[in-house]
């Protein structure tokens, strides 16, 4: 999926959530950071990508409770949710904030638009 440049959202990535990163292990460790501190967990999401090694499907609505460990957030952002009474992690990019806070919201449309855009560590 392509989405329009949006400038204001470039800006913020640039400026705020990968600035000083002069490497793929340094983009994706400051992806890592910004998305912990700024998601407020727990917060619901619905799934909105069908991912082959995941099994969430599509407009399932799941409890995210935590970014997955640094170590395997090195080549794409996984979180934590809450899927038949274990935690699971799966791939950021197939979900979608239902009723976050601003923040929350806007850190998960960052990673959303950071993955269309077709950007990459």
């Amino acid at each position: 999926m392509f989405i329009q440049k949006d400038q204001a959202i470039d800006d913020r990535i640039v400026n705020d959530i990968v600035v000083d990163a002069y490497d793929e292990s340094e983009r994706a460790m400051g992806w890592y950071c910004y998305l912990q501190d700024t998601i407020t967990f727990p917060v619901k999401a619905k799934c909105v990508q069908l991912i082959s090694t995941s099994p969430l499907a599509l407009n399932q609505i799941v409890e995210v409770i935590d970014m997955d460990s640094e170590a395997n957030c090195e080549h794409d952002m996984f979180v934590k949710i809450n899927w038949n009474s274990k935690t699971l992690c799966v791939p950021l990019k197939q979900l979608e904030s239902i009723n976050a806070d601003e923040k929350t919201a806007e850190a998960f449309n960052d990673w959303s638009y950071w993955i269309a855009r077709g950007y990459h560590f």
